[in-house]
Order: C-alpha cells, then structure tokens, then sequence
C-alpha cells in the first residue's frame, strides 16, 4: 500500500496545526503576541508564577523552544522573572501589566480563529470532529483535556 498524503491523518493535521496557527496569527496581527506565544499566555492568565518547568510540564513542549520563546515574552514586555523563594536554580514566571492586558484581545482571536475553522460545520459535526480529535491524542497518549 502507497502512502498517500491526502489520506494521512498525520499530515492533515500537520496542515491543520499550520494553517490554525496561520489564522490566529493573521487576526492577532499587531496585538503584540505571536501564535507560539498563546499557549504560555493561556497558562499564566490561568495561574501566575509558574517555574519554566511546570510551563514545559503543561504544555509539553521542548526545553529550547520554551526558554526561546520566554525570552521573547520578557523582551517583548509580556512577562518578567523573579528568583525561586526556595529553589535558587528556578525562576517564577509572571504577567507583566501589557501580559495581562492582552488577555481579552488574544481571546478574541483565538474566537474568531475557531469560528473560521469550522465555517460551514453543524454543531453536532464540530463537537464530534473535536472529540475525534480527543481520541486521537488519547491514542497517542496524550492528555486530551490539554
């Protein structure tokens, strides 16, 4: 059996990821947030004072990518560290005043994002493409309530 690409769950969601995050950035263009950036943000305006660590726990992401992309929140003004109380290896990552601004603007888009995504959908076929997709990441063990 030929592999086809058209037919490939796999590289249709690789399409998916892209072109998601594609629209969000198009409709958060000029917010001050980039789309890589949304997930950190999701997380801080949830609880702030996360370690780097709990970041990378939640969100699962690479190490690198993690300290690359807070580098650019605290350059950018969207965040700030703070040593550990009790962990000197560690810093608190917090909102800055501009963070926590932005919360009401990246919603926003990321609403408008998910509205394009499933333009033409009925409900019930949006909450079922939603919990296949939950299934799926159940198979590749992942926690699909991430």
């Amino acid at each position: 059996m030929d592999f086809d690409r058209k037919e490939s769950a796999a590289y249709l969601a690789n399409l998916l990821a892209k072109g998601a995050s594609r629209a969000l950035q198009a409709r958060a263009d000029g917010s001050g947030f980039a789309p890589g950036q949304f997930p950190v943000l999701l997380e801080l305006w949830s609880g702030d004072g996360l370690t780097q660590r709990e970041l990378l726990d939640r969100l699962d992401i690479e190490q690198a990518t993690m300290a690359n992309t807070l580098s650019r929140m605290e350059r950018d003004g969207l965040i700030s560290r703070k040593k550990h109380p009790k962990d000197k290896r560690a810093s608190l990552v917090y909102l800055t005043t501009r963070g926590k601004a932005l919360r009401e603007t990246a919603m926003a888009a990321a609403s408008e994002t998910e509205d394009a995504l499933f333009q033409g959908f009925r409900r019930f076929e949006r909450e079922l493409l939603l919990e296949y997709m939950r299934m799926v990441l159940a198979n590749l063990g992942r926690d699909p309530r991430l």
